[in-house]
């Protein structure tokens, strides 16, 4: 059966219409999918089923001839969700069907529907649950060409603009920042607040080589859950202004209506210590009070610089969508031709074995008398003509056929 564009089908859950609370009702653990999508496939005729999950969108690329109704869908995927969430997302689903959900798809792995435009996890999450669709089964010839033209488009994007080569995320900048700053990996780094911002910049510099962390945190337990994560010590916030083993870089944030680090504890801390140090304040309101960067010579980093870093790349960023948008459209007509060549060609399969049979069957059957008539010399020269009129009656109708094809297509 070739591969009908028409039949492709994508519903999208994603932030344009939704909270991440109720996309997240829709998130299925990899270990629970094969399953539950097995049910859906064979409950509503699918030939292809692929399942995205990220932070902001769920998203289930359909292959099939059958009309879906999305309402029917999410309650059978979902049997305990309750009516109301059924109804809730029927009616702020988003779906694209035939060549705008080929583009759908490349614009998703290109980051340009993304919350944040430019963040490139999104192409390996992309080709993550291609993967695991695969394996469990759930895709086919169509789906295997239309995500190698996606990942291959996303990388094209990623290379050929500059759509994600501005850092956006507070700690994606916070990170860059130091780097800028040639701080040593080895530094030593107070942590002070372990939610979740201060947890995700830790995680974040220890993937990047940074390993000398103390963490401080009004709770002993999250401070203790942190720093196990980072193989650090740790201590309660309020032993900050006794700590004497020195630092190199501050990083600070907590939900203190109050400057958590005074002049008084800052210099506590520097115990004499004057080297230059590095302050990160990442806090609403700031954790740092103002007197300490009026007094002492460092390197401050506080939310309002990376909030406006942050924008100001983010504008670099939306400046490249149009380029991005004409690879796109590009990728979108190249991968129409792709899926009507693979069409010819599952049309046009069955010719060489055909071809194959029929010499065969002369040979074999309709000539078999002649055929041992021949002496060995010329039963060769003969075995070789034939392979030379099979091979040329092959290659060269198929050739044709392929053209005629294509040109009906076109017009």
């Amino acid at each position: 059966m070739g591969n009908n564009l028409k039949h492709l089908k994508i519903f999208a859950f994603t932030h344009r219409k939704l909270d991440v609370v109720k996309i997240g009702l829709l998130h299925i653990e990899p270990l629970d999918q094969a399953a539950r999508l097995k049910h859906v496939k064979e409950q509503f005729d699918l030939d292809e089923i692929m399942f995205l999950s990220t932070c902001n969108r769920v998203e289930f690329t359909i292959v099939s001839k059958s009309n879906i109704s999305i309402e029917r869908f999410i309650s059978a995927l979902y049997p305990d969700l309750p009516e109301v969430d059924v109804s809730h997302l029927s009616l702020n689903v988003e779906q694209y069907i035939g060549d705008a959900a080929v583009e759908h798809s490349l614009s998703v792995a290109s980051s340009i529907e993304s919350m944040i435009v430019g963040e490139r996890e999104i192409i390996t999450q992309v080709r993550n649950a291609f993967e695991l669709s695969n394996a469990n089964g759930f895709t086919g010839d169509f789906l295997r060409l239309l995500i190698r033209k996606v990942i291959e488009t996303a990388k094209k994007v990623y290379t050929q603009t500059s759509i994600a080569t501005k850092p956006v995320s507070v700690v994606s900048l916070a990170y860059h920042k130091l780097k800028e700053l040639n701080i040593p990996l080895d530094s030593r780094i107070l942590i002070i607040g372990s939610g979740s911002t201060n947890s995700n910049m830790c995680k974040f510099l220890k993937k990047h080589g940074f390993s000398n962390f103390i963490v401080f945190n009004r709770t002993v337990e999250n401070a203790e859950n942190l720093a196990g994560e980072l193989n650090a010590s740790f201590y309660p916030l309020s032993e900050l202004p006794f700590y004497k083993k020195g630092f190199d870089v501050i990083l600070t944030c907590t939900g203190a209506n109050h400057n958590v680090v005074s002049l008084e504890t800052y210099e506590s801390l520097l115990n004499g210590d004057k080297g230059l140090k590095t302050l990160i304040d990442i806090a609403i309101p700031q954790d740092i009070s103002p007197e300490i960067i009026q007094k002492h010579k460092v390197h401050y980093l506080s939310i309002d610089l990376l909030q406006k870093i942050s924008n100001d790349n983010l504008k670099v960023r939306a400046n490249e969508v149009d380029c991005v948008k004409s690879i796109v459209s590009e990728a979108l007509e190249d991968f129409i031709h792709v899926v009507e060549e693979r069409n010819v060609e599952l049309v046009m399969r069955d010719v060489p074995r055909q071809v194959k049979a029929i010499k065969e069957t002369a040979i074999d059957e309709v000539f078999k008398r002649d055929m041992e008539e021949l002496d060995p010399e010329a039963r060769e020269v003969l075995d070789k003509v034939l392979g030379y009129v099979e091979k040329k009656y092959i290659s060269g109708p198929m050739k044709l056929a392929k053209e005629i094809i294509l040109k009906n297509a076109a017009n």
